[in-house]
């Protein structure tokens, strides 16, 4: 794992910069629910909660994927 220093804005706690960049990860495909809830310091659970607070889809799939799975 790579690290990188970031000077936050003092508004902002590096608690939350974790889990904002955890979340955006996730959102985008580049971590899966179990890693991203790891960087954040999480548990997969109370991450999943956090993304839906977040409007963050927790399991987002294409409708027709969907629409398939219901008819099998």
């Amino acid at each position: 794992m790579s690290e990188t220093t970031l000077k936050l804005p003092p508004q902002v706690s590096a608690e939350e910069a974790r889990v904002l960049l955890a979340m955006k990860l996730y959102e985008t495909g580049r971590l899966s629910l179990g890693k991203a809830a790891e960087f954040s310091g999480y548990s997969k659970r109370t991450f999943m909660e956090m993304l839906g607070k977040a409007g963050v889809a927790v399991f987002d799939h294409p409708a027709d994927e969907l629409a398939d799975e219901a008819r099998d």
